[in-house]
């Protein structure tokens, strides 16, 4: 049944008189905030009102108050909205909207970008991350004056009463919004299971991921407009996408159409299900069955939610449609019979989920319907609508189906092929170990090595204190101090002068000649550390300065010493400071503020250069306090330079400390950002209950202060076991806030656990929380944090810092340990 566009026009006429008669019963949200960002008055778009972002229903977060202005209109003609994109808002540094969420669940948020350049700004080239402080949404994101990228929506589940969207500006970038959308959606908009495409198992926990919507079309009609949706969405035409149109005709229905059980206007507008793309039947011969098929472009290496929704308005009876259905050349259903999954009823809309995972490699997804060998019926198909969506943060994997012999070859191709690979690996690491066992035996002298790849010599004369590094290839690692100079200012290494001892070795306070108070950290030649986290550490602190983190003076390899210089931190280290010594308590908001820097630093570690830096060694004790309590990561020998762009992890031997340890990492030995999260995690509970993260004297479950914590976190009487010092005057709201952001870095999986953005920004809210005047209610209490985005540093921020104590432990270290999270930390609870 060919369709004409006035018939078409009939059919929406048709179906827009019930649809107002009935607007009454539509779906109304809990939350929806629609904002015209930079606007200084309301938008309207068809029937919903975009208002001005100075309201009062939620909060901006801005050190700066900027707006922009397009200066050429004309420009967005083409985009749908287009009112929408002529202003914007432009932040400069980190800056958030705060939303209270009225009812937890799912969510819509909608973003709308139009990059424009005028006198005073190049949008052009802005390039930003946007978050929300559970989740990642768009990293070093640079729109495009196109449809692709001027509109992003994304599906979220929001656990919290409010919703804290960040924006964080690239490097010397800023960072912009045209318009958003927070809007509730209803939570069985997702189903929780869906079939995997080419093994037919079943793929779970769908309902918790967060979703990009990439496509969504009305196949056969025209577009849909938001307000001709119950939840505002654009249905776009599929022709665009038809690799061969000649294949496809247009078919469309007038009469009523029902929904099946599960399945809702919510779920898509009936417009969708009264108009598909049927196969034209007149293409099949008895040689040749084609398949209509659309192509589309995704991004490579994610799994895709791939939801078809089909309705029946093609057939006079029942049971006279079959076909089948493709994604990516996999037979998603061999046949679909619409008669006997709308329970015998045409008409009937329903949809049918499938997830697929597209290789690295490969920027191509296909959908086909084509005709079914099945009761040699009429070569036909449909396809009424279809929506594509990305898992941006799945932790799922893909399991083969172990029933089915059909995959029997598969799987013993792959046991063979993973055979062939351990055989090659085996034959490499002995290989690698044999180099290896030479290196360090030619190492054993620890033979300084020299900043210009010559023998290293001490440029300093008597009468100064330390010489800069001569000029070469490494010529800005910093400053190299004689010997004679370092055995003065620390008394010959005077033993009275010890402040700390770690595995590097000790750690002397000392004093220069011009009266500038240092630690100094000798080497020990006995110690597992060695040249390669000397190296590290100079390499790395005479490249990056931010106040939060330990800065380097210089250092010294003169007589096979390895030697470095910090500036004197008066307070010491974080953990002397919660116990095992005499110093005065800290109260709860001194905590926060700690916990807050210590954040910051790590923050800019991940993403204040071209690749994260991992710091792999996160703990209480290597975070130290100046005399005004600022706190500053310390101690980088076992960082290491995160993965390639293309990479999710470094595979590498474990290192750390017991107790702090990333479990995942332990396990797989796969290094990721989110390691040095789950150890910060640890640090939090250890600020919070302030006793030792693995204490074997203790009965066995309180031994990992990580298990006991979260036992007592997942009843929700966390309040039970914190520190007795403070426990009187941490507002409750504050301690929830800080509990959940706890629990999410001690999360098991890494996909699973926030950022250190999304934990900085958690600890700035608890922390407003605890400073909030009136504790009455989470909402006003939101409402008065108006400086949040302030406390977020700049990542350029330079400072001075110093460190005090290190220690390893590798693969050897754990080669005897149980894997039991509790019992895996015993062997040395010191740590490295």
């Amino acid at each position: 049944m060919a369709s004409s566009q006035l018939e078409l026009g009939f059919l929406f006429f048709f179906f827009l008189i019930p649809n107002l008669r009935n607007s009454a019963n539509a779906f109304t949200p809990a939350d929806n905030y629609l904002i015209d960002c930079g606007s200084l008055s309301s938008t309207t778009i068809g029937a919903r009102v975009f208002v001005a972002d100075d309201g009062r229903a939620w909060t901006l977060n801005t050190p700066t108050d900027i707006v922009a202005n397009i200066s050429s209109p004309s420009s967005v003609a083409s985009l749908a909205s287009s009112s929408l994109y002529l202003n914007a808002r432009v932040f400069t540094a980190p800056s958030s909207y705060t939303f209270p969420i009225k009812q937890q669940g799912r969510h819509f948020i909608r973003l709308y970008f139009f990059p424009f350049d005028n006198q005073q700004w190049k949008l052009t080239a802005a390039q930003f991350s946007v978050s929300t402080q559970d989740s990642m949404l768009l990293e070093n994101f640079r729109p495009r004056a196109d449809s692709a990228t001027a509109f992003k929506e994304f599906s979220t589940n929001i656990g919290h009463d409010s919703l804290i969207l960040s924006f964080l500006p690239g490097t010397n970038s800023t960072a912009f919004v045209s318009a958003l959308e927070v809007v509730s959606v209803p939570d069985n908009l997702i189903l929780n299971t869906a079939q995997i495409v080419n093994t037919k198992a079943a793929y779970q926990g769908l309902s918790a991921q967060q979703l990009e919507t990439v496509y969504r079309l009305n196949m056969g009609g025209p577009l849909i407009f938001p307000d001709n949706d119950t939840l505002a969405r654009t249905w776009a035409q599929d022709g665009a996408f038809l690799v061969v149109s000649s294949l496809a005709q247009n078919v469309s229905y007038t009469g009523p159409i029902n929904y099946a059980a599960g399945n809702s206007p919510e779920i898509a507008p009936q417009f969708v299900y009264a108009t598909a793309t049927e196969l034209v039947n007149e293409n099949v011969t008895v040689n040749a069955r084609f398949n209509v098929t659309w192509m589309f472009k995704v991004e490579s290496g994610f799994n895709f939610l791939v939801r078809m929704h089909f309705c029946d308005i093609v057939s006079q009876a029942l049971n006279n449609l079959y076909f089948s259905s493709y994604i990516n050349t996999w037979a998603a259903a061999s046949v679909v019979d619409l008669s006997s999954l709308s329970s015998n009823a045409l008409h009937t809309a329903l949809f049918l989920d499938y997830v697929v995972q597209v290789p690295p490699g490969s920027n191509n997804l296909s959908v086909s319907i084509g005709p079914s060998n099945f009761n040699n019926g009429p070569a036909d198909g449909i396809l009424n609508g279809l929506e594509i969506m990305k898992i941006s943060n799945s932790s799922s994997g893909f399991v083969v189906d172990s029933g089915s012999k059909s995959h029997i070859g598969v799987i013993l191709g792959a046991v063979f092929g993973v055979l062939a690979v351990l055989i090659v690996a085996v034959v490499v690491f002995c290989l690698f170990r044999r180099r290896k066992k030479a290196k360090k035996q030619h190492s054993k002298a620890w033979i300084p090595f020299s900043i210009n790849g010559g023998t290293s010599q001490s440029l300093a004369s008597r009468g100064s204190n330390l010489t800069t590094a001569t000029s070469g290839q490494n010529g800005n690692l910093g400053y190299r101090f004689s010997f004679i100079v370092l055995q003065e200012a620390t008394n010959s290494f005077d033993e009275n002068w010890v402040i700390g001892v770690g595995g590097f070795g000790k750690v002397y306070k000392g004093a220069l000649r011009d009266e500038t108070k240092v630690a100094v950290k000798r080497g020990n030649p006995k110690s597992q550390q060695g040249l390669n986290e000397f190296r590290t550490e100079i390499e790395l602190l005479s490249r990056l300065r931010h106040r939060h983190l330990v800065s380097l003076i210089g250092y010294c390899d003169e007589r096979n010493e390895m030697i470095l210089v910090y500036e004197y931190m008066e307070e010491g280290t974080l953990k002397s400071h919660l116990y095992g010594s005499d110093l005065p308590n800290l109260n709860w908001v001194q905590r926060l503020e700690i916990c807050i820097g210590s954040a910051r630093g790590l923050h800019y570690l991940h993403t204040g250069s071209a690749k994260a830096i991992i710091h792999r060694d996160v703990k209480s004790a290597n975070i130290l306090l100046d005399e005004n309590l600022m706190a500053k990561v310390a101690d980088f020998g076992l960082s290491k330079t995160g993965p390639e762009l293309d990479q999710t992890h470094v595979s590498t031997a474990v290192k750390g400390s017991f107790g702090y340890l990333d479990p995942e990492y332990f396990r797989r030995q796969q290094l990721t950002e989110k390691s040095d999260v789950y150890s910060f995690g640890v640090v939090l509970l250890e600020v919070l209950c302030a006793r030792p993260v693995i204490d074997p004297t203790l009965p066995r479950e309180m031994v990992n202060l990580a298990e006991w914590g979260m036992k007592w976190q997942k009843r929700g009487e966390l309040d039970q076991i914190i520190d007795a010092r403070i426990a009187g005057s941490i507002k409750p709201d504050s301690l929830r806030k800080f509990a959940e952001t706890v629990e999410k870095c001690l999360a098991d999986f890494g996909v699973e656990r926030p950022t250190m953005g999304d934990v900085l920004w958690n600890l700035e809210y608890a922390l407003q929380l605890q400073e909030a005047e009136s504790p009455d209610s989470e909402v006003n209490s939101i409402n008065r944090i108006t400086e949040l985005a302030s406390r977020v540093q700049n990542m350029n921020n330079l400072a001075t810092i110093p460190d005090a104590g290190a220690a390893t432990a590798s693969l050897n270290d754990l080669s005897d340990v149980s894997m039991s999270r509790v019992f895996s930390q015993l062997i040395k609870s010191e740590g490295r």
